[in-house]
């Protein structure tokens, strides 16, 4: 079998996963650099028969999926992938199968990016290093009150987190009731309260066309003028193009992304000179656990395919 392991930047996969087995048995090819458009990956990936993926970092659409006439199997991290065409792979006799994932380390650079912008980290650390002592003014977390868009599983630990930090959490999804709210420690609002009264809100919902604009500029407008917005979610979720206007415009505190429309970002994309931004690679499923986890997985599923019992079945 010819077997491509896609977008692994960071050259980790046959070092964070044991893939020895498969190496011994059959072709094993990683693709560090990102394929790009669907023209360029069927043309690299015409060839091979099982895919490893990670979560939409590769568009696999029908009529990418179409101009892949070898493929049998899709090990995909996670155990959903919104650039998988399930529909198509099942039509096509294609297996997709998932891993398990974390409910800790999108949280976490959450976190993460949150305590970035109130106490403007990035910022005192350039200054810090051209030899400049305190410039700016952070803002309290305790006592002021964290937005949380989607109360699954990662926005619960959010608000876990949230009343450590002694915040007052509300909440909104669009089937939210009152008593999952409390259940998750929150206060469940209407969307636009939610973004008139949060000084910090964060995003943790599923891509979908309903979700797709979620977040555009009339929300955007109803924020305080010193609010903080976070979205490790999903790019598409926000609309871009009305945060850049809100940015440059000072129309809001800022802006914490870590994820983005296209990916990677392009390099003369607005949001990289956008003010008061602190921005990340898609960094909130990339930590050790996760990892070790996702390639492991995969490395599991491959063999049970190869073996008959295939397992976390998305597809077959």
């Amino acid at each position: 079998m010819k077997i491509a392991i896609l977008d692994d930047y960071q050259g980790l996969a046959k070092t964070i996963a044991d893939w020895s087995r498969l190496d011994k048995d059959h072709d094993v090819k990683v693709f560090r650099e990102h394929l790009g458009v669907p023209a360029e990956v069927i043309a690299a990936l015409k060839d091979f028969d099982v895919l490893a993926i990670t979560r939409e970092r590769t568009l696999l659409d029908r009529a990418t999926l179409e101009g892949l006439p070898n493929l049998k199997l899709i090990a995909t991290a996670g155990m959903r992938n919104a650039a998988i065409d399930l529909e198509c792979c099942t039509e096509r006799n294609i297996t997709v199968l998932g891993t398990g994932g974390s409910a800790q380390a999108t949280p976490e650079l959450a976190w993460g990016l949150i305590l970035a912008l109130a106490r403007h980290i990035p910022t005192e650390n350039a200054r810090m290093r051209d030899g400049s002592w305190i410039t700016t003014l952070g803002k309290d977390l305790a006592g002021n009150t964290l937005g949380i868009i989607g109360l699954g599983r990662l926005g619960s630990e959010m608000a876990n987190i949230g009343r450590a930090f002694r915040m007052n959490i509300i909440a909104w999804s669009q089937n939210l009731t009152d008593d999952a709210a409390a259940k998750a420690g929150a206060e469940r609002v209407a969307k636009d309260e939610l973004f008139r009264r949060s000084d910090f809100i964060t995003i943790h919902y599923k891509l979908s066309d309903r979700s797709t604009g979620l977040v555009g500029a009339d929300e955007l407008a109803l924020m305080k003028p010193d609010a903080y917005l976070v979205n490790t979610s999903r790019g598409p979720i926000v609309d871009t193009n009305a945060l850049v206007s809100a940015l440059k415009a000072g129309r809001i505190g800022g802006a914490g992304i870590d994820v983005y429309d296209i990916e990677p970002l392009p390099r003369d994309h607005p949001l990289r000179s956008c003010p008061r931004t602190v921005l990340t690679p898609h960094l909130g499923y990339v930590s050790e656990n996760t990892y070790q986890m996702f390639y492991t997985e995969m490395v599991e599923d491959i063999e049970s395919w190869l073996a008959g019992k295939p397992i976390r079945v998305l597809s077959a």
